[in-house]
Order: C-alpha cells, then structure tokens, then sequence
C-alpha cells in the first residue's frame, strides 16, 4: 500500500509539476513605454517595454507581453465555434448581440455555463502561457451592461474570478479591461492591473490608477484624450495613441503617439523658437 501511494505521489507531482505557482506572477512595469497591437503584431517601436498582442500571435522578445483573448463575446467569424446554448439569447431565443462590434454575447449567467464557457478561454489562456506571455488582457468584462439586464455584475465577477485562478496557476498576472465600476472589486476578483481605453476622455483614471496602485495600461483614440492622458498621468501610467482599429505600420491609417512626442510638439506649438531641433 505504502508502494501505491509513493508512485502516486510521484506521478501527481509530476504532473504538476511544469505549472508555475502563483508566486511566479509578475505584474507590467508602471509608468512604461507601450504598445497595443492586438489588431496585428509587428516589431515594437524603439522604447517599447509593455506590448499586448492577440493570443493567436507570438510575443515579443525581452519584453513584458499581455495576451489578448475576448473572453466575453465571440468574435465576429467564430460565433458558431461556440455550443447555441453558451451563446446569450433574449426571451424570444435571439442571440444578443454587442451592437459596436457585432459580437455574440457570451452566456455566464449560471455556475454550470461559465464552467462550459471558462474550458475555452483557459485553453487560450494555457496557449498564452505556453508562448511565454506574462499576463492575460480578458476583453469585455462589462458585457453584462450590453446584456439587457440578462447578466449581472456578479455574473461577470465569478467568471473572472474563475479566469484570474487558471492564470496565476500558469504563472500569468490577469488585468481588468476597461468596467472602471467594478475597478474597487479587485481584491474579490484577484486582479493584477488594469487596461484602460479611453480613461482620460471619459475620466476614468485616476479611479483605475487610485485601484490599481498605477499598474495601468492606457490606451486613448484620439488626440484630445492622449494629451489630456499625458498631462494628468503621463508621469505614472502606461500610456499610448493608437488609432481605432490598432492597425498595423503598413495601414495608411495607422497612428500610433507616445506622451513624449504628444509634449514636445505641445511645447514647439507653444514656444516655437525654443522648440527647434526637438524631435517626435
């Protein structure tokens, strides 16, 4: 019997073995250079040290990567990957939809469902870590304010309670995207940091940098929001300009501005004589 029990112990140790501990999880550098590139990855930019692709993509070399996964919607081309039932549907069985992004909402209204929902999105958490990413950005956490009163808050603190478990067991940090509400239930969900668009146009930062002890990761959409980002908390947070559809550099649409070059032109428009040779 002592046998038996020997080899099992070995054999689940082994197991468990290339897991890393919680313990391993390291959060994103505050106040850093960074980039968002989850519409397409490409070399990161001279300064870059935070980047976040898609989970699909490989990470960049020597940098802090997060990992992209839309673990609340199905994205446009892979609703019907997913079972009918774990999709949301109205009262009279219409799937309900995210109007903005024409995402099929995810159904994590009962314990059973986010289980069913959460084997998915952990395996592409498990492919992050196996990658070598360091953190998980799960998108559309406040999809339940899109779910016509369907899904709660509560409905969407479980799920990601139950997503921030699997990723510190695989040695990944988890951030909160955006839901600014729900920023104060960080120590319930387990939460590491936070990916914030728009924070500054909507002021919303301070909040996010206030829960998040400035582990932040800001992204703004227009020029407005970017100098507004920069001149509040361009000396504590992680922040970049992108362009909406965080487009490639072959794109003619690309933008992408960092708080530094955002600045110094502010100071060339200002000071025009003074602002000569100023690069960015």
């Amino acid at each position: 019997m002592l046998a038996v029990v020997a080899v099992t112990v070995t054999v689940l140790a082994a197991c468990d073995s290339p897991r890393p501990s919680a313990a391993a999880v390291r959060l994103p550098p505050v106040h850093a250079g960074f980039d968002y590139q989850i519409g397409g990855a490409y070399p990161p930019p001279p300064g870059v040290v935070v980047v976040t692709r898609d989970h699909t993509a490989s990470p960049a070399a020597s940098l802090y990567n997060i990992c992209y996964v839309n673990a609340f919607q199905a994205q446009p081309d892979a609703q019907r990957e997913w079972p009918a039932d774990l999709l949301l549907r109205d009262a009279d069985g219409r799937v309900v939809m995210d109007p903005d992004w024409n995402e099929a909402l995810l159904d994590i209204s009962t314990a059973a469902k986010r289980e069913r929902v959460a084997v998915k999105v952990n395996n592409w958490i498990d492919e992050c870590s196996d990658k070598g990413f360091n953190a998980i950005e799960p998108d559309n956490y406040d999809s339940y304010t899109r779910s016509n009163n369907l899904l709660t808050a509560d409905d969407a603190k479980a799920f990601i309670t139950s997503l921030a478990g699997h990723a510190h067991a695989r040695g990944l940090a988890i951030g909160q995207k955006n839901t600014v509400e729900l920023a104060d239930s960080r120590s319930r969900t387990n939460l590491d940091f936070a990916v914030a668009e728009e924070c500054a146009e909507h002021d919303e930062c301070g909040r996010y940098a206030s829960a998040f002890d400035d582990h932040v990761v800001v992204i703004e959409y227009t020029d407005p929001g970017m100098r507004k980002a920069c001149s509040t908390f361009g000396s504590r947070l992680s922040i970049v300009r992108r362009d909406r559809d965080v487009s490639t550099p072959d794109d003619k649409n690309y933008v992408r501005k960092t708080c530094q070059s955002v600045l110094q032109k502010a100071v060339i428009r200002a000071f025009p004589l003074y602002g000569w040779g100023i690069g960015g």
